[in-house]
């Protein structure tokens, strides 16, 4: 059984999603460390939140009837 292409877009754009959120979410950890008025750590969770939302949604799914 071959790989739809919907499939391939959707991991492609996760692992993307994920790049930019982990650099986002540690420049702000950072900024929370040692400058904590120019963090912006509420939008960074807000951010978090909505990726593993998106990454639950999109996610990798199991096919049930290939399953013996």
């Amino acid at each position: 059984m071959k790989t739809s292409n919907s499939y391939k877009q959707y991991k492609a754009a996760n692992s993307i999603l994920l790049f930019i959120v982990s650099i986002f979410f540690g420049y702000n950890l950072y900024q929370e460390i040692y400058h904590p008025e120019k963090s912006q750590l509420l939008l960074c969770a807000i951010l978090v939140a909505l990726t593993s939302v998106m990454i639950q949604k999109y996610g990798i799914k199991t096919d049930e009837k290939n399953k013996i």
